[in-house]
């Protein structure tokens, strides 16, 4: 079994903390590095924590070889504080730390994005998160993952008043949402996470989306 070595970008957030869960607890991982602006409680033998600042992620120094980069980076327009400072982070430091996987040769970079997400969107969230995609499809990378969950399911840290009532009515009517509805049944953050890892781990090349219906059967 080929080892293995993993970045995250985002592991505080709701998809990011569950792929380290599940990175430090998959043998073929012998390292799982993740860059954060301030450090995690976390503790494990193989958790490295780099403390860097996001607007200069190309100056990242590690010595030894990264093999996958996963990408949960994300906020919303309320939390950033204004369009711009959404910008920044889910289109600038997402393009920007996949040009360091093209410096830094890596050989896979997987990112969250999102349901909707179309560069020619007339909402603002759903152009910059397809804006983010094309930009990042056209990075010399062997493979490359953009993963476009629905309403993500989870206990999240940041509270967020209306993704509560939604994951409240999802839970309940969630059965409904078969076949071509399937994209858009409420998916759990743990299974988005697996389904990241699971393509990074399967061999093939080139750029892939993963919609949330079929990330849904990727169990």
């Amino acid at each position: 079994m080929e080892k293995r070595n993993a970045l995250i970008a985002g592991a505080t957030g709701l998809v990011g903390s569950s792929l380290l869960i599940q990175l430090l607890a998959d043998d073929q991982y012998e390292k799982v590095i993740i860059i954060t602006r301030k450090p995690l409680e976390n503790k494990h033998p193989k958790l490295i924590q780099k403390q860097i600042d996001f607007d200069s992620i190309e100056s990242l120094k590690l010595d030894f070889q990264v093999d996958d980069v996963f990408c949960a980076l994300g906020t919303t327009i309320k939390t950033a504080g204004s369009q711009d400072a959404f910008y920044k982070v889910d289109f600038t430091y997402v393009v920007n730390l996949g040009k360091w996987c093209v410096s830094s040769s890596v050989k896979r970079f997987l990112i969250v994005s999102a349901m909707g997400a179309n560069a020619k969107s007339g909402i603002f969230y759903n152009r910059v998160k397809g804006e983010m995609e094309t930009a990042v499809s056209q990075l010399n990378i062997p493979l490359i993952g953009v993963f476009r969950p629905s309403l993500l399911m989870g206990d999240r840290k940041e509270k967020r008043g209306g993704e509560k009532i939604a994951q409240a009515v999802m839970g309940t009517l969630g059965f409904l949402f078969i076949g071509p509805l399937l994209k858009y049944k409420g998916i759990h953050a743990d299974l988005v996470a697996k389904a990241m890892i699971k393509s990074a781990k399967a061999d093939v090349k080139g750029f892939s989306v993963f919609e949330s219906g079929k990330m849904q059967g990727m169990k």
